[in-house]
């Protein structure tokens, strides 16, 4: 049976989200910010929380942990390479490993760039990636503690998955990173055709999130730096025609942590 998955939106952007298992009545959480919603849905849904799945340290992806391990008794799950800033973490995994939920099996891969640790769990049978905040909806994360060179390796793994892979990332920034894809690929038909799509959806007050990957890969300017009206448009940045893509990358996340769009 596929994993039951629900999105729950807290703080001013974030999404938690809660997976279960039907065959096994085995319930997951995804990076929770906070305890109060997650409390509240398990209840009126009526299951119980086994696992919090972390992606990375940030306080609004760990901040309710403590707090719904209290309450549930469940264990922490969270990566290896930030093991001493997941608070409450039982079990500390990293690239190649595996997390089960039930019957349901995440691999789990390395994806350093936003944070120095930072993972992601990709359920195949279920084609969803949980990725937190290294890919978002026609974006990335910023570099806080990696480097661009990181980051590329770590969207290039991600990008390799199934087309049909949905991208669960933690994050409603896909408004903004529309703007500034638009900025730098205006002649794209898919990403036009995304940007219509986005406003009927955040007009009538529904998510953008999940996306999947090969909307990503045909929209989102941090998966395609390949894209020579993307490399003209960073031309003014120093990026010449036969720049390499971690380049072209470095200069299109810098453009975008100063765009105002």
């Amino acid at each position: 049976m596929p994993l039951e998955i629900v999105q729950i939106p807290v703080l001013s952007d974030n999404y938690i989200y809660l997976l279960h298992d039907p065959a096994e009545n085995r319930t997951a959480v995804v990076d929770p910010a906070v305890h109060e919603p997650v409390l509240a849905e398990l209840q009126r849904r009526g299951w119980r929380l086994d696992h919090i799945f972390n992606t990375h340290h940030h306080p609004d992806h760990v901040g309710g942990n403590r707090a719904l391990m209290d309450a549930t008794s469940c264990d922490v799950i969270g990566p290896r390479n930030e093991a001493a800033r997941i608070p409450g973490l039982r079990r500390a995994v990293g690239d190649g490993d595996s997390v089960a939920l039930g019957g349901a099996v995440a691999q789990v891969f390395d994806v350093p760039g936003h944070t120095a640790g930072h993972i992601a769990y990709w359920f195949a049978q279920d084609a969803a990636l949980f990725c937190g905040d290294t890919l978002f909806s026609l974006g990335c994360g910023r570099l806080f503690e990696g480097t661009a060179a990181q980051m590329w390796a770590s969207l290039s793994k991600l990008a390799a998955l199934p087309g049909e892979t949905r991208i669960y990332c933690a994050h409603e920034y896909t408004e903004s990173n529309a703007r500034f894809a638009l900025s730098l690929e205006p002649g794209n038909a898919a990403l036009q055709q995304r940007w219509q799509d986005i406003q009927a959806l955040r007009g009538a007050g529904k998510p953008t999130v999940p996306s999947r990957l090969d909307q990503e890969r045909a929209c989102n300017p941090f998966l395609r730096p390949m894209s020579a009206e993307i490399r003209a448009s960073l031309s003014a940045a120093g990026i010449a025609a036969g720049a390499d893509d971690t380049a072209v990358f470095a200069a299109a996340r810098k453009a975008k942590d100063s765009f105002k769009g």
